[in-house]
């Protein structure tokens, strides 16, 4: 009777002949409505401007001849110096910003987790947040009057979210994400300007660096609450410093967490559009530009764009499937934690 009862049980969570083909069927539709427009753009990149206008052809050798018509001219043709240069712009600029931001972001999350603040910390650090925007704002050339009112509102709003503890400068922090891009480019743009940084590599890092750091933080955050702290006091007590425990042991244990946001950001700076229009002209111009530009000038030439967006999306896909397994583990724990 038992036996029977627990293979009844299990039945429960095990679909039968029916369920299991109705999961496979549902699954290979999905996979194709995903899958379907990378193998649209594989196969237009080998097509002829004819063969797409004329389409549509989806099967090579039985469909349409294949040819790397496209491919030369983009790889080693005429757009071929315009297409790498903007290609390393992107590669330097993405990986450079979302390294930062994972170092930056990870210390400030883990501190936000395990240390308590109060007001006196919150004073302090909007005093000195105060400090930097004023010395930045005359840097810049902005009126005195005007920087000592925007210092006084700065450090009030500091003043009143810092002193909340944890989770406010937390709330604060990722808050600065509702912001619409176009709402804060142009005072960026005049910021840069000030600084003759327009058009640099310098501009883009710094300005991905801080529209990515919030979200380090909050998905970080939420990541090193689910360490068990007990692992920390067992190496304070062997005599660990904080600095050490941080690196040696609370680190290695978030690798899952800092290759999934990695990921993440690293996803946000290789597709940003509106900020690399503002801030470059063309010797930092990134890949999303050139994609712009391409359809801008000539017009919509599928055969040209496909070869640049399979350029531009191919590095992110094989280093997503080679991390996967970080990923996976990286985006569960912080669900199924408490």
């Amino acid at each position: 009777m038992s036996a029977r009862f627990s293979r009844r049980k299990a039945s429960i969570y095990t679909p039968g002949p029916v369920g299991f083909a109705l999961s496979y069927v549902m699954l290979a539709l999905w996979a194709f409505v995903v899958l379907f427009p990378l193998y649209w753009l594989f196969v237009t990149s080998f097509k002829t401007p004819i063969e797409v206008d004329s389409g549509p052809f989806y099967i090579p050798f039985v469909d349409f001849q294949p040819t790397l018509d496209a491919w030369q001219y983009i790889v080693v043709g005429d757009l071929s110096h315009d297409t790498w240069r903007n290609y390393t712009n992107t590669v330097v600029v993405a990986l450079s910003s979302s390294a930062l931001a994972i170092v930056l972001g990870a210390a400030a999350a883990y501190a936000l987790d395990r240390f308590t603040y109060g007001r006196r910390f919150g004073t302090i650090l909007a005093a000195m947040a105060t400090i930097l925007f004023m010395v930045v704002f005359v840097g810049v050339g902005v009126p005195v009057l005007v920087t000592v009112g925007v210092a006084i509102a700065i450090f009030i709003l500091l003043f009143v979210n810092l002193a909340r503890g944890s989770d406010a400068i937390a709330f604060w922090m990722i808050a600065q994400r509702m912001l619409p891009p176009v709402a804060i480019v142009i005072p960026i743009y005049l910021m840069f300007q000030k600084l003759s940084l327009l058009d640099t590599w310098g501009a883009l890092i710094v300005t991905y660096v801080a529209a990515n750091l919030p979200i380090v933080v909050w998905l970080m955050r939420d990541y090193f609450q689910s360490i068990p702290r007990e692992l920390e006091e067992c190496a304070a007590i062997d005599g660990a410093s904080r600095y050490r425990t941080f690196w040696s042991i609370v680190l290695p244990l978030a690798v899952p967490g800092l290759v999934a946001t990695f990921l993440f950001v690293l996803v946000f700076a290789w597709n940003e559009y509106l900020l690399a229009l503002f801030l470059t002209t063309a010797n930092a111009q990134t890949l999303p530009l050139t994609i712009a530009a391409q359809n801008a000038t000539r017009g919509p030439q599928w055969w040209y764009m496909s070869v640049l967006v399979i350029i531009m999306i191919a590095p992110v896909i094989v280093l997503a499937i080679l991390l996967e397994r970080y990923m996976a583990k990286g985006l569960l724990v912080g669900a199924v934690k408490g």
